[in-house]
């Protein structure tokens, strides 16, 4: 098809199509790792596995991500499920918000994005992508995340898990057994093999409809985005460093880009490092799919509160980070 006949809406189907078939491999990897937590983990086994102090244990959830590395596609099924397995909820939401970033794959690609870009746009442009080269936005990115992450682990210590938590989310040894997901179900340690992995299918297949359907709804707002607003925008991106760290954190949410290959865009952005920063962290924690995808194990205040405080605390970490 030639580009110049390409319509708004004809943008829209290729993209809509071409972020679902991007997506949809991680939602099952997610859904199918979420699966056989569900049959085969034995209930609170890494809750056992973490540090007794609550403390340490946040900390700790912020670098499981360089282990167990997951994109944020994925890691809403698997935390559902680690906190019905008794994971603790500032646990498993440190981990959440810092896997997307604080793993390999990340780190690999930040650093290719940002050694590529230096010479690609004006002279004093190219010299702020020198002084702050690949080394360190890819160092800034995993502090900041780092620092972010923890933070927020260590605030919902002081949450009740009931006032974050769906109620079919609840971990078993609070709601004694009786959310729906679970009910009738039979203790991981007296189900048969083969019970287990058809325990394992069925809980994906169930968690792969309701991830993905939260999926596609904030893939259709992003396309619709990305198709019908004019490129015109750009210019207010540049009008100081504040408004343009507040805009690429918007673009960020709006645009829904997996953490593996955002880089590739906050690299090439005509903007301020600090408002890069900014892009390269908010997003991989809050965009518009996330929204969806949280609001299927959270309550719908938490998720809000949650975008509403990232934002600020990213957007100021960011614009101070550049001036340490």
């Amino acid at each position: 098809m030639d580009s110049a006949s390409l319509t708004p809406f004809s943008d829209f189907c290729l993209l809509f199509l071409s972020i679902i078939l991007e997506g949809a491999p991680f939602i099952l990897l997610g859904t199918l790792i979420s699966g056989f937590i569900d049959a085969y983990l034995p209930p609170g086994l890494i809750d056992r596995w973490l540090p007794k102090n609550k403390v340490l244990a946040v900390f700790l959830s912020g670098l499981l991500g360089a282990i167990f590395p997951v994109c944020e596609c994925a890691i809403v099924p698997v935390i559902r499920r680690l906190i019905r397995k008794g994971l603790p909820v500032s646990c498993a939401i440190t981990y959440m918000l810092s896997a997307p970033i604080i793993n390999p794959i990340v780190v690999v690609s930040t650093m290719k994005a940002f050694s590529t870009s230096v010479g690609q746009f004006s002279l004093r442009e190219t010299e702020a992508a020198v002084a702050y080269g690949p080394l360190f936005m890819t160092s800034s990115r995993l502090a900041i995340a780092f620092l972010v992450t923890v933070a927020v682990g260590l605030v919902v210590l002081r949450f009740r898990t009931h006032s974050i938590l769906k109620p079919g989310v609840v971990p078993r040894h609070l709601d004694g057994g009786t959310s729906g997901d679970d009910e009738g179900a039979t203790p991981v340690t007296d189900t048969p093999g083969p019970d287990r992995l058809v325990l394992a299918m069925r809980t994906t297949m169930r968690d792969f409809i309701e991830t993905a359907m939260y999926f596609t709804i904030g893939v259709a707002i992003t396309s619709v985005f990305k198709a019908y607003v004019t490129e015109d925008l750009i210019l207010l991106f540049n009008q100081n460093e504040v408004t343009g760290i507040g805009l690429m954190m918007v673009l960020a949410f709006v645009l829904s880009l997996c953490s593996t290959s955002d880089a590739f865009i906050a690299a090439n952005f005509p903007v301020p490092q600090s408002a890069k920063l900014a892009f390269l962290v908010f997003g991989p924690m809050m965009d518009v799919k996330l929204v969806f995808m949280y609001l299927s194990v959270f309550k719908s205040r938490f998720v809000v509160t949650l975008a509403i405080a990232l934002f600020f605390v990213i957007g100021i970490l960011s614009y101070l980070w550049i001036r340490l």
